[in-house]
């Protein structure tokens, strides 16, 4: 995903008119993806990301070829791709952003709080709980989280890292993951997909998703694939394939460790 918090801060920061919408670019020879080089573990130029191997089951459901079109996230990265006409679809996208024109959602997730499975904050599942407070806590600056955590009077403890970043150099979520892991933060509150992938496998630290907060901004979101605005044959085309294989998508997520929930941020999906 391209994640959830760089899809709703470029849809906030976007200046001017939309670029005029151009109808039948897309390619019928190949599944043309828009894409970060250096969204691990969304996207990657090596094919490993969760969302290239997306990529992958959308080009064999189509019969045809995977290609990329690189872009770093960001600021420009839809204008001089999708809009570019370079590309035809971005896998990652929130429900609702006005930038592209999305299919039905594929998956929802959630936020959550990662800590050490032997820290004394490893039951914590809500940030209004107290046992955070006087805890450093890592947090990307101006996600949905932060806000409640500001809110709860955890401003002091907060431990801020830039999304916008060159990822190609720096790596913002794993360097708070890293503090949890190094004892140097004592939990880290970060979106599913982005956390998730990176600590399935590591036995010290653990995922708890945020099931139980009620006062806005919420922790969830369902995540579309985006493509141009004037294009609804092919938006209707893709609504088709993640209806008839909504179960191999799921599976696709699950074993690459998002974090998956029901439509309303409720529950686990299993």
């Amino acid at each position: 995903m391209r994640g959830l918090i760089l899809t709703v801060m470029m849809a906030t920061c976007a200046a001017g008119s939309a670029v005029a919408q151009v109808a039948d670019l897309r390619s019928t020879t190949q599944f043309r993806v828009c894409a970060d080089p250096a969204n691990a573990p969304m996207s990657t130029r090596d094919g490993t990301g969760f969302e290239n191997k997306l990529a992958e089951r959308f080009g064999e459901w189509l019969d045809l070829p995977v290609t990329y079109s690189w872009f770093p996230s960001g600021m420009g990265f839809i204008t001089r791709t999708l809009r570019a006409g370079t590309c035809d679809v971005v896998m990652g996208y929130a429900q609702g952003d006005e930038l592209v024109q999305n299919t039905n959602h594929y998956y929802t997730s959630i936020f959550g709080i990662v800590t050490r499975k032997d820290s004394p904050l490893a039951s914590v599942d809500h940030i209004g709980d107290p046992a955070l407070k006087d805890h450093p806590i890592g947090v990307i600056a101006g996600s949905p989280p932060a806000t409640i955590m500001a809110r709860a009077g955890l401003a002091k403890d907060m431990r801020g890292a830039d999304l916008f970043v060159d990822r190609r150099v720096k790596d913002p979520i794993g360097g708070l993951i890293d503090g949890v892991r190094d004892g140097s933060l004592d939990a880290a509150v970060l979106w599913g997909p982005l956390a998730g992938p990176r600590i399935k496998d590591d036995p010290d630290l653990q995922f708890t998703p945020l099931l139980k907060e009620t006062a806005g901004p919420k922790m969830f979101y369902r995540i579309t694939m985006g493509v141009r605005l004037g294009e609804q044959e092919w938006k209707r085309q893709l609504n088709s394939l993640i209806r008839r294989h909504q179960d191999d998508i799921n599976q696709t997520l699950r074993e690459a460790g998002v974090p998956l929930v029901d439509d309303y941020g409720k529950a686990i999906l299993e």
